[in-house]
């Protein structure tokens, strides 16, 4: 869009700024964004609370401080000063205005989303036109508008009282969105951030590269303009085993209910099932409620729903009201068996294509256009923690979860493993093909035959129910059967059971509960749930019936950031030959001497190459990445192998573009150097490609979210910058326990071997180090060292240097080394050490570095670093994990560490400190 200049006056706005000292946005002139209008509604504490109400119009945004907050009791009138116009670029901001300035405080933004005038109706998929009556609302001092906001829905007024004083009233309509039992200022989170005030005023600035899902439509990631899509199917999701974590997915629960389309164009709504067919007439209170939400045109996707007496979903309640015939029946079910409505996506909203936009940025816009009410509810969302969801599904009543990727697509009409169905019971849809004569007393039928298509578009048998029927429904089943009579047999295999059977033509699809599959891919134990009349029997696919999706743990294994998926890299790596480029998403990365020998035979392990390491390294790369951000790393490269001699490197002149660097200052080096950043997974193969054989990195991030926005983000031009700066401010405080216990087999003046005895006294020490953390309420999180040793880390909030937290670490050791006299030792000198566990504290000192979670290390058999769960301790052994055997591990139990920044204590509070 063309950069328009502001039809409203920026200037009071710049006058009462100084743009060097706040961190505000200037004005600035603005491309005109072209979806429908937006809003802000901020929360300020400045000289007292209050919320600021801001409109885009003109490009600008005229303000309201609104000092009690909006209501949603009709009967409320909230005062509402209004200020001067903001730039377009204030709705996103959040942060501290300093003391000094004008507004000094802190801001969140409270609630945001789009807006239009509605006396006459809403104008969302017309800007031009709602600017104008907006222009005009304001010059007026009357003003109509609704709000699609996560908070702010519905229709309200803003009335003017007085012109000198710029004094006004918000007012809420009677509407579906009007509650006055709901206190709205008490959800007080940012919708962008998450963040209070009060995390503020902790320390705890947002991250400013985190602006939420724009409020903007055209804003949006991958949104497409276009018209109304009609022929649109839904997407279906594919099987999994069992629930699961992962912060890359979102969970909802799984509804027993219908599938439908709703599509909202010209003030009506059209329901359409999973078949295509137009159901509307089925449910007219729905499609009334449905026409009424506040989008000039849309397509949500849900599922029709019916509630037995404990507000549970009842599929069985729901057939009664789906088996219904006639306008009298339907309109007396919508008072006897009503239905709702639930919605979980959205695929179209006033003029936007949002099929290809993230399904996060889907369910967020979702969420502000949808108006709730007693036959529209939003499907609830949960992140990362799919157990739980899972756990809390079935416990009320739910079928299971439906696992879907966050950054995924819609892919209509398609199943994709970016949707998972995780159920309570194992069940799959088959086409029935014909029935068993029945035996004893049961005259209708015996067993229903059932199958599934293959590729070729052929019915192969899966076998055969004979229980779960009811007498009713064995009546109704058998004269549905004898419709469908065939003398055909649809079988590709051969007819089961030659002469005992009856085929029918195969239009019928039954839900069916069993345990598993035969050898022979047949159901084992299979009780028969119910007949499927909203699914084609073209969509049950032999591969879904037959195989669980691949495990979310494999879904997962694709990098962070922009290296692309590690899946393609291990694949490229399979590929014969020495040398050859490894293609990812946004780099190429050149590798060589692959098949070099880096960790020589042991008489447990096979010689480890370089291609083994790329290997390991790109398939842990989600669970390594993460706990090497921003974190500068020492090189420690072994170009012949862990037995042709190494050398260290701190910095590195002109790495590679996609290689990520910050300059430090360093006295040893002589002033101002590069230091690699390893935020990718190019980045993570290149270190591999060099043969850097240990990922050691610093305690200090150097990116200053979410807790240290006080500190310097200048690490050059002199030692003061550095130690003023992130990088000498730790995220932890590191317990490094080495045991001083020898195997017997050491060469003089070497260092201990690995033992079991020496391992066990370290696990000993250890949790005697973990009662003392604990009775301070401190977390603590351990590691295997990857050598003979364990590291423990309690995260702590950057509020003190290295010295302190090393004096922290100090008087820790110090209780735990009177408690344990005869095993722990803090002593220096080596020789001091010999049959305990030294308890080294030094290692928190900013020139010093720690091998990372899930780092190889340059020993005998590949060992790697693992995260651990305190519980693991005493099952457990370093040699237990490799490059060879880590990744099945992270597969199995994922990362014990993944929230640990999470976990961090005030050490402020604790010590104390003022």
């Amino acid at each position: 869009m063309p950069t328009r200049k502001p039809t409203r006056s920026l200037d009071e706005y710049e006058a009462k700024r100084d743009f060097e000292k706040t961190p505000e946005p200037p004005p600035e002139q603005r491309p005109s964004a072209g979806g429908p209008l937006t809003f802000v509604v901020q929360q300020h504490r400045a000289t007292r609370m209050h919320y600021d109400l801001r409109l885009e119009v003109g490009g600008a945004m005229p303000s309201w401080p609104v000092p009690r907050g909006p209501s949603l009791d009709p009967s409320e009138r909230r005062l509402a000063i209004q200020t001067e116009d903001h730039p377009l670029g204030y709705a996103s901001f959040e942060g501290v205005i300093p003391k000094g300035e004008y507004g000094a405080g802190e801001v969140i933004v409270w609630d945001n989303g789009a807006y239009s005038p509605d006396e006459g109706g809403t104008l969302f998929h017309d800007r031009a036109e709602a600017e104008s009556r907006v222009l005009e609302g304001i010059e007026a001092g009357k003003l109509s508008v609704t709000f699609r906001g996560r908070k702010l829905k519905g229709s309200w007024a803003l009335v003017r009282t007085s012109e000198e004083q710029r004094s006004w009233l918000l007012i809420k309509h009677r509407d579906e969105a009007a509650d006055p039992s709901r206190e709205l200022i008490a959800e007080d989170a940012s919708v962008i951030s998450g963040l209070t005030i009060a995390d503020l005023q902790a320390g705890r600035l947002p991250d400013p590269a985190r602006h939420g899902t724009p409020p903007d439509l055209a804003g949006l990631l991958r949104v497409e303009r276009g018209e109304l899509p009609r022929a649109l199917a839904p997407m279906q999701a594919a099987l999994a085993d069992e629930p699961f974590d992962n912060p890359d997915w979102l969970f909802e629960p799984k509804l027993d209910g219908m599938r439908a389309l709703a599509f909202i164009e010209d003030g009506k709504a059209t329901l359409r099932s999973r078949r295509g067919l137009d159901v509307t007439a089925q449910y007219p209170a729905l499609a009334q409620a449905i026409a009424a939400q506040p989008v000039s045109s849309a397509i949500f996707d849900g599922e029709i729903i019916a509630l037995d007496a404990h507000g549970a979903p009842s599929f069985e309640r729901l057939q009664q009201r789906m088996n219904l015939g006639g306008e009298a029946d339907v309109a007396l079910a919508d008072a006897e068996l009503p239905v709702l409505f639930l919605p979980f996506d959205l695929l179209y909203l006033d003029g936007f294509d949002l099929r290809r936009v993230p399904l996060a940025d889907r369910i967020e816009v979702l969420a502000r256009a949808l108006r709730p009410g007693p036959l529209l509810q939003p499907v609830q969302s949960f992140e990362a923690d799919g157990v739980a969801a899972y756990d809390a599904a079935v416990a009320l009543g739910f079928e299971g979860v439906i696992a879907k990727r966050r950054e995924g697509a819609y892919l209509d009409g398609r199943r994709s493993p970016q949707w998972l169905k995780v159920k309570a019971r194992r069940t799959a849809d088959f086409v029935v093909g014909g029935w068993r004569e029945g035996e004893g007393g049961r005259g209708s039928f015996g067993a229903l035959l059932l199958g599934s298509y293959d590729q070729a578009g052929a019915l192969r048998y899966a076998g055969r129910v004979g229980s779960g029927f009811s007498d009713r429904a064995l009546g109704e089943l058998r004269a549905r059967l004898d419709a469908l009579a065939s003398e055909d047999d649809p079988f590709a295999d051969a007819p089961p059971e030659p002469g005992r059977v009856r085929f029918v033509r195969p239009e019928l699809v039954a839900e069916v509960e069993f345990a598993n599959w035969t050898n022979d891919e047949r159901l084992r134990a299979p009780v028969f749930v119910r007949l499927r009349d909203d699914k084609p029997p073209s969509e049950v696919l032999r591969s879904d019936a037959v195989a669980s999706a691949p495990p979310p743990t494999t879904e997962a294994r694709e990098a962070v950031g922009p290296g692309g998926d590690s899946r393609d890299v291990l694949d490229q790596l399979a590929r014969e030959g020495e040398r050859m480029h490894l293609e990812l998403t946004s780099a190429e990365v050149a590798v060589t001497n692959l098949d070099k020998v880096l960790w020589p035979e042991t008489a447990e392990q096979r010689a480890l190459t370089k291609r083994d390491l790329l290997r390991y390294l790109a398939e842990v790369s989600p669970s390594l990445l993460p706990h090497l951000r921003d974190r500068p790393l020492t090189l420690t490269r072994y170009p012949n192998g862990i037995e042709g001699g190494s050398f260290y490197q701190k910095h590195y002149e002109n790495p590679p573009a996609f290689v990520e660097t910050v300059t430090v200052y360093t006295d040893s080096a002589g002033g101002d150097q590069q230091a690699i950043l390893c935020n990718n997974l190019p980045t993570l193969l290149w270190l591999g490609q060099l043969a850097d054989l240990e990922l050691h990195i610093s305690l200090a991030r150097v990116s200053p979210q979410p807790d240290a926005g006080h500190l310097g983000t200048s690490f050059s031009g002199s030692k003061v910058h550095v130690e003023g700066s992130l990088l000498n401010y730790p995220d932890f405080v590191l317990f490094d326990l080495d045991p001083y216990i020898y195997a017997g087999t050491e060469q003089a003046g070497d260092e201990p071997e690995l033992n079991r005895r020496a391992f066990t006294k370290t696990v000993e020490v250890a949790r005697g180090l973990k009662e003392l953390l604990d009775a301070a309420s401190l977390s603590s999180f351990v590691k295997t060292s990857g050598a003979t040793g364990l590291h423990i880390l309690v995260p702590v909030l950057r509020q003190f240097d290295y010295a302190a937290v090393r004096s922290v670490a100090e008087t820790f050791g110090g209780f735990l080394q009177r408690a344990h006299p005869r095993d722990v030792t803090l002593e220096w000198a080596v020789e001091k050490r010999g049959g305990k566990i030294f308890l080294d504290v030094n290692q928190n000192a900013r020139i010093k570095n720690l091998a990372a979670a899930f780092s190889p290390r340059p020993k005998p058999g590949a060992p790697v670093s693992m995260p651990l769960r305190w519980g693991e301790l005493d099952e457990v052994y370093p040699r237990d994990f490799t490059i060879l055997t880590a990744p099945a591990r992270i597969a199995a139990v994922g990362d014990p560490w993944a929230d640990i920044l999470s976990h961090k204590h005030d050490l402020a509070a604790l010590l104390g400190a003022p």
